[in-house]
């Protein structure tokens, strides 16, 4: 298990797995549409772009992206 940080929260993840399944273990969605709803991963493999996030600091895709001890993800 490893330690990430969502929205400033701590949470423990299997190590290797997406950052996109962290959120649905966490049950935080990955982003706000512009008319402010909720949003989670759609297609799985980066096409839909809903699961945008930041990671310490950049931006990037959740489905793509797999968690690293300590890693900080803002949802915005």
């Amino acid at each position: 298990m490893i330690q990430i940080f969502i929205n400033g929260q701590s949470i423990l993840v299997l190590e290797e797995i997406s950052v996109a399944a962290a959120l649905a273990q966490a049950k935080s969605y990955s982003r706000l549409s512009v008319n402010g709803e909720q949003r989670t991963p759609f297609c799985g493999m980066g096409v839909c772009q809903e699961c945008r996030v930041n990671i310490d600091g950049i931006r990037v895709l959740a489905c793509q992206t797999l968690c690293q001890q300590g890693m900080k993800v803002e949802i915005r």
